[in-house]
């Protein structure tokens, strides 16, 4: 059908570049791959009308870890209550709605179901399209959520409890793995070392709140440097030489938290930092995004971006709000999906892992 000049004339150039392509005005995304229960409207895929996140921490946090039974039973409580309070946060009704996007994995089986099925459901019964998204590729663009914005090619660190992975990301739809974690993510690790200190969990915010009252040049702990593959990570060395030192403290009558924490996490830091700005002068690229749980620490951020400068780099960062499992990079990036015809069908399942990549391999994907 043709566009009229009129029409033309009163839209906006991303609002007719949506029309003409049959992208979704209104998108409504579920997240539920962990022990958040997560809901976001965006419309026109850039402006952000809500993000609703209902936590489990205290839920989890007695057990020092995420328990997958009770984390899926509490999505199943709060799945819509959360949608309903986006909906009303967005001023919209259901009927609003003209797309769905809802994570598909990777994360834990139980949880995504509830909110894969939930969105699978609420597709057939208002007729319109759904996108099943990979959560961690959404980490990857949620920083155009922000004002500020890198340009494409760009190097992603998605660096958060599961996952550590290095990618150059081309568009939208295309990236390029260049590194991924050999064992113990980055999140992991902080989860892991926090244990061993027996601090709460989650263990990232508490070690870096301790880190800053402690000296990170107080213990020389490793940082890997892998040969072959040396965009890769690996922190379970890391976590085992904390875990050596605190009993050799232990027995000795004297266990320096503070210390333990700074000089861990700055091991993290120093590895994190190296690598991404390793992989952005082998690609030949100006622009570095840091996302995910953990690119809410205060110190690796800072640190990123000191050395981007030194550099001549770029570093984008999303806000902390934007770096924890949220909705609103799931409604992004469906929006993306959506508008390219990558609509979900109703025999999908969601899938719990990533693939690995092994060694002498940089693996483009189509996201």
């Amino acid at each position: 059908m043709p566009i009229s000049m009129h029409a033309a004339c009163n839209c906006s150039l991303r609002a007719l570049y949506a029309w003409c392509m049959k992208c979704p005005h209104n998108i409504l995304a579920i997240e539920s791959s962990c022990d958040e229960t997560a809901a976001a409207v965006l419309q026109d895929g850039e402006r952000l009308l809500s993000s609703v996140i209902a936590s489990q921490i205290e839920i989890h946090r007695e057990f020092g870890g995420i328990v997958p039974e009770l984390a899926s039973r509490h999505h199943m409580e709060a799945i819509e209550p959360v949608v309903r309070q986006a909906l009303d946060d967005a001023d919209m009704a259901m009927a609003d709605i003209d797309g769905i996007a809802v994570t598909r994995g990777p994360g834990l089986v139980g949880s995504l179901i509830v909110g894969f099925s939930f969105a699978k459901a609420l597709s057939a019964a208002l007729n319109i399209p759904f996108t099943g998204v990979d959560h961690v590729y959404a980490h990857l663009y949620a920083v155009f959520l922000e004002e500020q914005k890198p340009a494409f090619p760009y190097v992603g660190l998605v660096v958060s409890g599961g996952h550590t992975s290095l990618y150059v990301a081309e568009d939208f739809h295309h990236a390029k793995v260049l590194g991924q974690t050999r064992d113990d993510a980055a999140g992991e690790a902080f989860d892991k070392v926090a244990k061993i200190l027996g601090l709460e969990y989650p263990g990232g915010p508490v070690i870096s709140r301790l880190a800053k009252r402690g000296r990170p040049d107080a213990f020389s702990f490793p940082r890997s440097r892998l040969r072959d593959t040396p965009l890769d990570f690996s922190f379970s060395g890391l976590k085992t030489a904390v875990l050596t030192r605190v009993r050799k403290l232990e027995a000795a009558g004297h266990i320096p938290i503070e210390d333990i924490c700074a000089s861990f996490q700055e091991a993290v830091v120093d590895v994190l930092v190296d690598k991404t700005m390793a992989a952005a002068r082998m690609e030949g690229l100006s622009d570095i995004v840091l996302a995910g749980g953990v690119a809410a620490n205060q110190r690796l951020r800072s640190a990123m971006k000191e050395a981007g400068a030194s550099c001549g780099v770029k570093v984008f960062c999303p806000s902390q709000e934007l770096c924890t499992d949220n909705a609103a990079m799931i409604a992004l990036a469906g929006y993306h999906r959506l508008c390219a015809g990558m609509n979900g069908n109703y025999d999908e399942d969601v899938y719990s892992r990533m693939p690995v990549f092994r060694k002498g391999r940089i693996k483009k994907i189509h996201l």
